[in-house]
């Protein structure tokens, strides 16, 4: 049989002709079909290195709630959407990941949606003029830990990914952690009403305590998608 006239490697799983002219080329693509994949984690990670940042801005807002501390947080949080527009865009341009793409975009959306409540919640605590309670200290203490879990789960998903699903299940132990401390704010908050303005303070407190409710319910989609990875390369 005849030789062909290129031939055929197998570079971290996939197929590429490696031409008899132009090998310079054919080295150069090879390379570059191997940095991907590693390029989305390394942005994966970055996203939840800022998420946690975050989560720890938020948790010093509910101590001391300082204009300094909201702004930082403001910043940190549109850092963290211009990393997951970078990701997006690379997955949009590239064929090769480290796991499927799907699972790539939840991941990373579920992340950034920590992030961006941590903000939401103190801007809504400015704007509605909350302050700061023990309920809201508990829930952002939580809050703290369950990033810490999602930030270890995804820098070992890849080359440790039975070790990154054990982080996973922590964060989701977490997430019911904060729901537990949500339905005792809510049954704490609701068991005295006095008057009209003490029933919409509630009402404007009862928004917030959702707020992080919701940021912990995006914690727990986060640990989700790690363990839906874990689970397609197992």
């Amino acid at each position: 049989m005849a030789a062909d006239n290129s031939a055929v490697s197998v570079i971290s799983g996939f197929f590429w002709p490696a031409f008899a002219a132009g090998g310079g080329n054919a080295m150069k693509w090879m390379f570059w079909r191997r940095r991907e994949p590693q390029q989305i984690l390394e942005l994966l990670v970055r996203q939840t290195d800022l998420t946690q940042r975050g989560l720890l801005l938020l948790e010093q807002y509910m101590r001391e709630p300082l204009p300094a501390v909201s702004a930082e947080l403001h910043h940190v949080e549109e850092e963290a959407d211009e990393v997951r527009r970078v990701l997006i865009d690379e997955l949009n341009r590239n064929f090769v990941t480290p796991f499927d793409r799907e699972d790539v975009f939840a991941l990373s959306r579920a992340i950034d949606d920590m992030v961006d409540y941590a903000d939401t919640t103190v801007d809504e605590m400015v704007l509605l003029g909350v302050s700061p309670n023990v309920f809201l200290q508990r829930m952002c203490s939580l809050l703290v830990e369950a990033g810490a879990e999602v930030h270890r789960g995804v820098k070992l998903l890849h080359e440790r990914p039975g070790v990154a699903n054990e982080h996973a299940m922590r964060a989701k132990a977490l997430e019911n952690r904060v729901e537990r401390v949500y339905r005792e704010a809510v049954a704490d908050l609701f068991a005295n009403p006095r008057d009209i303005d003490h029933v919409v303070s509630m009402l404007k407190l009862r928004e917030i305590y959702r707020h992080l409710s919701n940021a912990a319910d995006r914690g727990d989609q986060a640990a989700n998608a790690i363990a839906d990875v874990v689970v397609k390369r197992s």
